[in-house]
């Protein structure tokens, strides 16, 4: 049951190996709304906690396929709607002369939407989150590993959760006020 003064549980580690163990053990036990914290990306540990999806490529594709199908249209329509000129008998619809300004823009596009999703999805800027309130999370920038367990899972127990948390041997748990 969700307590709303609190955010969830916190577990300590001193080596990634034993955040990867306990995070595999954790995920292994039921539990879904958790959280992995490292000084250095740990690609094995975010697989621990199931996250593996990613949205970003498919927001670049759409940014892509979008800014290029602008570039494509707004010449086109420049071309042989808006301003209709021919010079030298060339056709109003000279496909081969908008390939470069498209090809520009699908990539400015994709670069941009990756950027701001990937800005989006990760929910950044966030300048608090609660567990920037326990003081032992200091240690997470520089050689600490913190497994967090959100009150908001189905399965969290504040109890349960606890002791679940201790028999994995951190080096300590606790709790992330809201």
């Amino acid at each position: 049951m969700k307590d709303p003064r609190t955010y969830g549980l916190m577990a300590e580690f001193d080596t990634v190996n034993d955040a990867i163990e306990a995070a595999h053990k954790v995920y292994g036990a039921g539990y879904r709304k958790i959280d992995a914290y490292a000084p250095f990306p740990v690609e094995e540990l975010s697989e621990a906690i199931g996250f593996h999806h990613n949205g970003v490529a498919l927001v670049c594709l759409v940014g892509g396929l979008l800014g290029g199908t602008a570039a494509y249209v707004l010449q086109y329509w420049i071309n042989t709607v808006g301003y209709p000129v021919n010079i030298g008998g060339r056709p109003l619809h000279s496909w081969p002369a908008f390939i470069i300004v498209t090809f520009e823009m699908t990539i400015l596009f994709s670069g941009l939407s990756a950027v701001f999703g990937m800005l989006a999805l990760n929910g950044l800027p966030q300048p608090y989150h609660p567990v920037f309130n326990v003081p032992q999370f200091d240690a997470a920038s520089k050689d600490k590993f913190f497994i967090v367990i959100f009150s908001s899972d189905k399965k969290y127990d504040p109890e349960g959760t606890r002791q679940f948390l201790e028999s994995l041997n951190p080096t300590s748990v606790a709790e992330v006020p809201s």
